[in-house]
């Protein structure tokens, strides 16, 4: 019996249950056992198990009679007395009962049930746990590295949490017992059994961590208006001060390049943008085309949000940036499909006809076919680089004159 109690604290600590419920499970689980064992005494079944004793026992409360028994469930007065001598008819006395002796069956009935009770248990930790740091940042200690498919294991306050390989920075090296920051993106069979999703290349990872480097983002002072991401190479931040006299790039940046630096280490070096984000779309698409200079904004479709961005011909390609980044970045940030095009044509060496004074963006259809159209009408081929994003962050208030921050020029 010894045994047993060292199983069931083992146990516990295992799935990080405290044994005093676990002994109740033990309980609810041996008495449905005994049930099924003893089907004709099944109210009449007693568990007893002390911790402190370190007993364990099962019991039958039989009835004192004064006849001869009928079944289990009863006892003859003259046998009651040599058990208890105060054992009167009418009264009941425990018989207790070989536990060896109710069966494979019951025995595994009984280990499904604390199993299916620990799942339970297990359950409800893990969404009490976990549950309000969805879409949060945590801080896990890295404890083992899979060689063959890269998967990460990490623990967050004793349980244990995947990053796969497809949710890690490219090039980044994780080592053992070091902590790391990862995002929790969600929370799948919330029902069932939850599993915490984690990741470090998520955008929002970047967002939290300059909550947690920056308090004028932490307090609302100043807000991230959108964010677009390359995990393990480049992201670009817009932010906004509620305060004009607070600097919103500058808070972020901080003193002596303090703040982001903390980001850009936490993220294996990262390169950062920082854009002074405005409500003047033409402001902020040339803001978010950064390190490149944008000589004009041409909006061509609110709708279909869309514009033509004229930049000097040796800006071009830092405006586009390696393999098309800079402007696939900016297209994200901005939710704007952006055509980049140069301030003389190449060939003709004439002006693009967008910095003339008196340009009218051309419109090739009538509102009506529009909407007649709309279903089946494709957005036209853009004549030079075009780079579409997805649907940004709403933008709701003006915008801080500032530089952007850790723009490296593209080759």
């Amino acid at each position: 019996m010894e045994n047993f109690f060292d199983a069931l604290k083992m146990l516990g600590e295992e799935n990080s249950v405290e044994t005093e419920l676990l002994v109740e499970k033990v309980k609810s689980a041996m008495l449905k056992a005994a049930k099924r064992a003893y089907p004709h005494s099944e109210d009449r079944i007693r568990v007893d198990i002390d911790l402190a004793k370190k007993k364990f026992a099962m019991y039958i409360a039989q009835e004192i009679i004064p006849d001869q028994p009928f079944d289990e469930n009863e006892i003859n007065i003259d046998v009651a007395k040599t058990i208890d001598p105060n054992a009167v008819v009418g009264g009941t006395i425990l018989k207790e009962i070989d536990i060896s002796k109710l069966g494979r069956m019951a025995a595994l009935s009984a280990k499904q049930s604390i199993k299916g009770d620990l799942r339970e248990i297990n359950r409800e930790q893990m969404l009490s746990k976990f549950e309000q740091k969805e879409h949060d940042c945590i801080t896990a200690t890295v404890s083992q590295i899979e060689p063959g498919r890269g998967t990460v294991t990490v623990v967050y306050e004793g349980t244990e949490l995947y990053l796969f390989k497809n949710e890690q920075i490219p090039g980044e090296e994780l080592v053992e017992g070091r902590p790391v920051k990862v995002y929790i993106t969600g929370i799948v069979g919330k029902t069932k059994k939850p599993i915490v999703k984690i990741s470090r290349t998520d955008k929002y990872l970047v967002k939290r961590l300059f909550e947690l480097a920056v308090p004028e983002i932490y307090d609302g002072i100043v807000e991230v208006k959108a964010i677009s991401r390359e995990a393990g190479s480049r992201t670009k931040i817009a932010v906004w001060s509620k305060d004009p006299n607070v600097d919103a790039v500058g808070a972020c940046i901080g003193p002596q390049r303090s703040r982001i630096t903390a980001v850009v280490n936490e993220l294996n070096g990262e390169k950062i943008d920082i854009i002074p984000w405005s409500e003047k779309t033409e402001e902020f698409i040339a803001r978010a085309l950064a390190p490149a200079q944008v000589l004009k904004t041409v909006i061509t479709s609110e709708e279909e949000k869309t514009c033509t961005v004229i930049v000097q011909n040796n800006q071009l390609s830092l405006a586009i940036g390696n393999k098309g980044q800079n402007a696939k970045l900016a297209a994200k940030l901005t939710s704007f499909k952006i055509d980049i095009k140069p301030q003389f044509d190449t060939i003709t060496g004439e002006a693009a006809p967008e910095l003339s004074d008196d340009f009218v963006v051309p419109v090739s259809e009538t509102a009506a076919e529009e909407e007649v159209q709309a279903e089946t009408t494709e957005t036209p081929a853009e004549t030079t680089e075009a780079v579409e994003a997805p649907a940004a962050e709403t933008t709701e208030a003006p915008a801080e004159n500032a530089e952007t921050e850790n723009a490296a020029t593209e080759e």
